[in-house]
């Protein structure tokens, strides 16, 4: 395959299966704690990190994995702390971060409003060797993080209270879900852009979710997804030249339409196969929903 000719395009193939790994991951948890636009979030205080880095000359990347850690700590705060002002602070915060980011990009003696652009919707040229090693270490702290404490923060996810009561440390597993979030979102940055990173991180999930009830197979489903559109859209934007960031978000939310329409005759037959195992005597009210969300079963 002369793709894997070009250097650039062997960085951005493994950039794109560390971010198809990476996004559903951590967006299965925000999707189950109903934050599933929190990527969207971060993406935006992200771009101050990567006006800052082009203004301090260092790294984009790691400037803004840590202007994004510090502002999904700052939003968790704000969660906690922030009541009915919690909105106004979280659209400041968003704003500022976008606004910080444009005006820091254009003081760099090197930075243009082209450069914020291929961090905005991605860039398959422009992924360096320091990106790929930055984007390794940063996805594997993402993988450790959400394979290695999946019941602790399942449960966070599902139910905070009965967490508590269980002696789970509720507060520090949220904010550590927010800072994989964070790190989440600098990974994806240089294939899919810190604009659309957020549906790469929810609607693999939601596909998922048509087709199974257990977390555990969600979960991978999700992934295996996540890989799967990421790559074909990589390949897709090299060989079609369109843009990479837009090609796997729209093949993301074709995924979903397809396995929306298959799941619906399968969801049929279950209805019917748990109508049929339903006692004669039972009364209607008593009768088990037919449908369950994916976290319903903790199969983790």
């Amino acid at each position: 395959m002369d793709i894997l000719d070009y250097a650039f395009m062997q960085r951005a193939l493994l950039a794109a299966v560390l971010v198809g790994v990476t996004a559903p991951a951590i967006g299965i948890y925000l999707v189950q704690r109903r934050q599933a636009l929190m990527g969207d979030g971060i993406g935006h205080v992200a771009m101050t990190g990567v006006g800052l880095g082009f203004l301090l000359s260092w790294s984009p990347v790691w400037m803004a994995t840590l202007v994004s850690v510090l502002g999904a700590v700052l939003m968790e705060l704000i969660r906690w702390y922030g009541r009915t002002r919690g909105d106004i602070a979280l659209a400041m915060l968003f704003y500022g971060g976008m606004a910080g980011g444009v005006m820091f990009i254009n003081l760099a003696p090197n930075g243009s409003n082209a450069n914020l652009t291929s961090y905005l919707f991605g860039s398959l040229s422009t992924v360096s060797e320091s990106d790929v090693t930055a984007i390794c270490l940063l996805a594997a702290f993402v993988v450790l993080v959400t394979i290695g404490l999946r019941r602790q923060l399942f449960a966070v996810s599902q139910d905070e209270e009965f967490a508590r009561v269980t002696g789970l440390p509720v507060r520090a597993l949220n904010l550590l879900t927010a800072i994989t979030a964070a790190v989440t979102v600098t990974v994806a940055m240089r294939v899919v852009g810190l604009l659309l990173v957020s549906a790469l991180m929810v609607v693999p999930v939601a596909a998922a979710q048509q087709l199974t009830r257990s977390f555990a197979a969600t979960f991978a489903i999700a992934v295996a997804l996540g890989v799967t559109v990421t790559l074909g859209g990589t390949v897709t934007s090299y060989y079609q030249d369109v843009p990479p960031g837009a090609t796997i978000v729209l093949l993301t939310i074709g995924a979903f339409v397809v396995l929306t329409v298959l799941a619906a005759p399968l969801a049929r037959r279950r209805a019917r196969a748990l109508a049929a195992a339903q006692p004669a005597g039972d009364p209607a009210e008593c009768a088990i929903p037919a449908t369950r969300g994916a976290g319903d079963e903790i199969g983790v």
